[in-house]
C-alpha cells in the first residue's frame, strides 16, 4: 500500500520529472500531475506529457490506479517578463552574473507556489519536484536551501503541512537513469528514452541512444553523459 496524503508531481514531460512521477506512483496512494505553459522555447515538452501519462496508464498496471488528474496551468505571463534563452530564440551563453541565460528568474518559485495552491484545493500533502544540486546548470532556485525555504513559506502562508519531496536533489544524471530502472525496469527506461523531452532547443528530429534532442545544448549533454555512465555501469554489473 502507498502512503496516504497524496502527491502532486511537477511534471514537465522531461526525464527528471518523469522519474519523479514514477517515484511518487511507487510511494503514494494518489498522485496528480501539474505542468506549466510559460512560453518556453522547448514547448514540445508539453506535447509529450499526455503520451507519457497515457503509456503509464496502459503499460504500468501497478501504477495506473494511483494516477489521477493532470493539470496544465497557463503561465505565459512569465515568458512575457523574461528575457532568457528558454523563452526566446537566443543563443545559450553565460551571463556576467555567473548564471547561464537559460535561467528563468522566479520560475521554480512560481511553479511551487501555484502547485501549493492547487495541492491545497485538491487535499494533497506532498509536492514532488525534480530539482537537483548535483547535475544542474547553476540555477539558484534548484538548491536544497531554496526548496526548504519555499516549503516553510508555503506552510506558513497556507497554514498547512506540505512536504516538498526532491528525490533527485543529491544524485547525478547517471543515478537518475538508474533510479528509473529501479522503479520501473527497462519499460520505464525505454519510455523515458523514447517519449520524454529535455532538449532546450525543442528538437524532436534527431534520435540518439538516450532519446531525442539537438545533442549539443547543456540539457542534452547532461542527459547523454548520464546515459553513457548508466549504461557502462549496467553492463559492468
Amino acid at each position: 500500500m502507498g502512503e496516504a496524503g497524496g502527491a502532486l508531481v511537477l511534471f514537465s514531460g522531461g526525464q527528471d520529472s518523469t522519474t519523479c512521477l514514477a517515484f511518487a506512483l511507487e510511494r503514494f496512494e494518489t498522485v496528480e500531475t501539474i505542468g506549466f505553459d510559460y512560453g518556453q522555447r522547448h514547448r514540445v515538452e508539453l506535447d509529450v506529457r499526455p503520451q507519457i501519462l497515457g503509456t503509464i496508464r496502459a503499460d504500468f498496471p501497478q501504477w495506473a490506479g494511483r494516477l489521477g488528474a493532470d493539470h496544465l496551468i497557463d503561465m505565459r505571463v512569465l515568458g512575457q517578463i523574461s528575457d532568457t534563452a528558454l523563452t526566446a530564440e537566443t543563443a545559450i551563453a553565460m551571463q556576467d552574473n555567473g548564471l547561464p541565460n537559460t535561467f528563468v528568474p522566479g520560475r521554480n518559485l512560481l511553479f511551487l507556489g501555484f502547485a501549493g495552491a492547487l495541492a491545497y484545493r485538491r487535499g494533497l500533502k506532498h509536492l514532488v519536484t525534480g530539482v537537483c544540486e548535483t547535475d544542474f546548470s547553476g540555477y539558484p532556485d534548484c538548491r536544497d536551501d531554496t526548496i526548504k525555504a519555499m516549503q516553510l513559506a508555503l506552510n506558513l502562508g497556507m497554514e498547512s503541512r506540505f512536504v516538498i519531496d526532491t528525490p533527485l536533489m543529491w544524485i547525478d544524471k547517471a543515478a537518475t537513469w538508474q533510479l528509473a530502472d529501479t522503479l520501473g525496469g527497462s519499460a520505464l527506461v525505454d519510455l523515458i528514452r523514447e517519449a520524454t523531452h529535455t532538449c532546450y532547443a525543442g528538437d524532436r528530429t534527431h534520435r540518439h541512444s538516450w532519446g531525442y534532442g539537438c545533442g549539443s545544448c547543456p540539457a542534452c549533454e547532461l542527459r547523454a553523459t548520464g546515459w553513457d555512465r548508466y549504461v557502462a555501469a549496467r553492463d559492468e554489473g
